[in-house]
């Protein structure tokens, strides 16, 4: 058996997952998981294929590597919605 993080992790998991602190998708790099969201740019780390998703134990990258992550996965950057986009009046 590998050490491969992206077989590690289940798919459908991996699609549900959402970085904590911003709710953006994340993005499995290797042995981590990288939030899609640019403001906050935050990785997880992934042990044993258990991800570890709390806020504290996050790190945040440079924007040049965050923008290399998102390129590398051709994902578009998390945009948060505004409170007034979110309810209809």
């Amino acid at each position: 058996m590998g050490n491969d993080p992206a077989k590690m992790i289940d798919k459908k998991l991996l699609e549900i997952l959402a970085c904590p602190l911003s709710k953006a998708p994340v993005l499995l790099d290797g042995d981590r998981l990288v939030s899609t969201d640019p403001e906050t740019r935050r990785v997880y780390r992934v042990e044993d294929g258990i991800p570890i998703m709390l806020i504290e134990e996050g790190a945040e990258i440079s924007p040049e590597e965050h923008a290399a992550v998102l390129a590398r996965h051709q994902a578009k950057p998390f945009k948060a919605k505004k409170a007034s986009e979110k309810t209809s009046s």
